[in-house]
């Protein structure tokens, strides 16, 4: 019993201190991203562009993959929902929230067409397409990025330090200072509200 207490004890020791390395780094890439003037431009730049749409009648739409769609779901939500203020909703989705159509295009044309199709059925011109990947690879984003493009509609990407393949097919792009796809996640959501926020404050101030 003693020696399975102590292992008991050691374990946590060993777990609390996973927690503490697991929140410090997270809140470090954040304090990068507060330091470095450039991303903090872009991302006031990105919330503007959000705000020009939604004046102008436009819709914005999110895709990713994994967590990456939940991340999509989640901030899209907070558009077509609500975030901090009562306010009227603002047209936002995810887009892969119709599994019929999910499962159905991904069947019959390869699950890289599941966004681009979608995006050539209801994107237009002036609407605003978020691909979120922290690699910045995934096949499904590009090919929306590149309909939505051809539709004059404007792109925004989020992904981790490389940027991926995205670099250079995006309108604009958010390169999180980190290779840790946690980390990389983490801090998407993190800018993503701030996103949220700046653009409910900026249309429904008081």
């Amino acid at each position: 019993m003693d020696y399975l207490h102590g292992l008991l004890k050691k374990t946590d020791m060993q777990n609390k201190e996973l927690i503490k390395q697991r929140l410090t780094a997270s809140a470090n890439v954040k304090l990068a991203i507060c330091n470095d003037e450039q991303m903090l431009n872009q991302i006031d730049v990105i919330a503007e562009v959000i705000v020009t749409a939604f004046k102008n009648g436009n819709s914005v739409y999110f895709c990713g993959n994994g967590g990456s769609a939940a991340d999509a779901q989640h901030l899209a939500a907070e558009f077509s929902g609500r975030f901090y203020l009562d306010r009227q909703p603002l047209p936002s989705e995810a887009l892969h929230c119709n599994t019929s159509f999910m499962t159905a295009v991904g069947n019959d044309y390869g699950y890289e067409n599941v966004y681009s199709r979608l995006v050539q059925a209801i994107g237009k011109s002036g609407d605003v397409l978020i691909g979120i990947s922290t690699s910045g690879n995934s096949p499904n984003i590009l090919k929306a990025f590149a309909v939505a493009h051809a539709k004059g509609m404007i792109t925004v990407g989020l992904a981790g330090q490389s940027g991926g393949k995205m670099v250079g097919e995006t309108d604009h792009l958010i390169r999180i200072p980190s290779n840790d796809t946690p980390r990389i996640q983490e801090a998407h959501i993190t800018v993503g509200h701030t996103i949220c926020e700046i653009v409910e404050a900026t249309l429904f101030a008081v």
